[in-house]
């Protein structure tokens, strides 16, 4: 009770006045459970794809479809869902997110089409990106010093959200069928992120950015998204963010099906003091390491660049792909390459919202992190490809697509992004700092 009680009197903006430390830090706690009670609408997916196919034969291409949809629909309208942060606040976006989750998990329970399907991926993608943008888009404004560490924190609920309830749900479709999972998980996970958007609040004034503690280029002018869709820093960081996050998407929606086709999916190991099958150890390794990852690589960001940062995480995605290629079939490199893999996709909800802020300023920050968030729902499109891919050419193509997706995307973040955005920041700074010009007297 003293618990919820402190927490309810952090939600309360007096607060901010007398301990402005706690406020943020709170509110931070707030929205990383906020996003921990989403993770399974995408991560928690690929349970279900299986048994869905088993009991009505749509196929597993068909189905994906769904996952695309909701991916789609959570990103693109991120945008105007942050709008109405700004014109209402935080609390009403994420409670009516709370409502569209629990119905989307509801109507999948019940869905005996592809129409019924599809129209919950839809339902729950509104509801996942009221609360994603939310919550990224306050942690921004909350922690403009921070940027890195705050929205990797952030994003973590979302990445790792889904690890301590893998398990769980395995167990209910197993057990129950994964229509009583739909409704069990649905509804309660809705009815926590309604219970914690009420306390929920946006800062009471944009807090400026604190120099010294800052060692990464940073801009003094706060850019609209009119603004920032006009500079070809903002699309050079959209198209890597489409090329990383089609690889992650892939993997987080067909990892069970790849199991199954590598014949490791119901192979019990034992891993970390750990006992289970190894496509559930997999996931839940997986949800844990993508967690860890995105703080972890806001942090490195924030101390060394975020372009070095995505140069590493990039590279390393890449190497963990060939091992997954070459030596998949062995349960445990599964295991191990899939974690590694997730540990450093995750970053990419980090690093991206980070140098947005950066680049274009904090006073706008949700709203233009929002529109280059829409980059995982043009990278959604590449899922349901490739299950055909795999299909017709076997999941070493779909391999090598997301290995040169990654090389290319951190080729692109050392020789494109770095230059292009420090030679943008130092134009700004110059024009700000440039003197009036003023006609020199003339000698008599």
């Amino acid at each position: 009770m003293q618990h919820r009680d402190e927490a309810a009197v952090y939600a309360d903006p007096s607060v901010e006045k007398r301990d402005p430390d706690a406020a943020k830090w709170w509110q931070l706690a707030f929205g990383v459970l906020c996003m921990a009670m989403i993770a399974n609408l995408q991560y928690g997916w690929t349970l279900f794809v299986d048994p869905i196919d088993a009991k009505y034969h749509w196929g597993r291409a068909a189905i994906q479809i769904a996952f695309t949809i909701f991916v789609a629909t959570e990103t693109w309208l991120v945008p105007i869902e942050t709008w109405f942060v700004d014109r209402y606040g935080p609390r009403v976006v994420v409670c009516f997110g709370g409502v569209m989750i629990a119905l989307a998990w509801v109507l999948n329970a019940y869905a005996d089409s592809l129409t019924l399907l599809y129209t919950a991926a839809v339902i729950g993608g509104i509801g996942a990106g009221s609360v994603y943008g939310t919550c990224v888009g306050n942690a921004l404004k909350w922690f403009p010093h921070r940027r890195g560490l705050a929205a990797g924190a952030t994003a973590a609920g979302f990445g790792a959200g889904a690890a301590i309830t893998v398990v769980p749900i395995a167990k209910t479709i197993a057990s129950s069928g994964y229509e009583t999972a739909f409704l069990t998980f649905g509804i309660g996970q809705g009815l926590v992120v309604i219970a914690l958007s009420f306390l929920l609040r946006k800062p009471l004034t944009v807090t400026p950015v604190q120099r010294k503690s800052v060692r990464v280029p940073q801009t003094k002018v706060d850019r609209t998204p009119k603004q920032a869709v006009r500079t070809p820093v903002f699309w050079v960081m959209y198209a890597m963010f489409v090329m990383v996050a089609s690889g992650g998407l892939m993997a987080a929606a067909q990892i069970a099906p790849i199991a199954h086709d590598f014949k490791v999916a119901g192979v019990p190991v034992s891993l970390f003091g750990l006992s289970m099958t190894a496509l559930t150890l997999a996931i839940s390794l997986d949800r844990i390491f993508d967690g860890f990852g995105r703080p972890f690589f806001g942090w490195v960001s924030d101390n060394i660049g975020r372009e070095n940062t995505m140069f590493i995480a990039f590279s390393i995605a890449a190497m963990a792909m060939i091992v997954l290629l070459n030596f998949g079939a062995n349960p445990y490199v599964f295991i191990l390459a899939t974690a590694v893999y997730f540990g450093v996709f995750g970053e990419i909800y980090s690093l991206f919202p980070a140098t947005c802020g950066d680049t274009f300023g904090s006073k706008f920050a949700a709203s233009n992190a929002g529109l280059l968030y829409t980059a995982k729902g043009t990278a959604a499109f590449l899922v349901p490809f490739a299950s055909m891919l795999s299909a017709a050419a076997g999941w070493s193509a779909v391999f090598a697509l997301i290995i040169g997706l990654n090389i290319v995307a951190a080729s692109l973040a050392m020789f494109v992004l770095k230059p292009l955005r420090r030679r943008y920041l130092a134009e700004e700074a110059e024009a700000r700092c440039e003197p009036a010009k003023v006609p020199a007297p003339r000698l008599a």
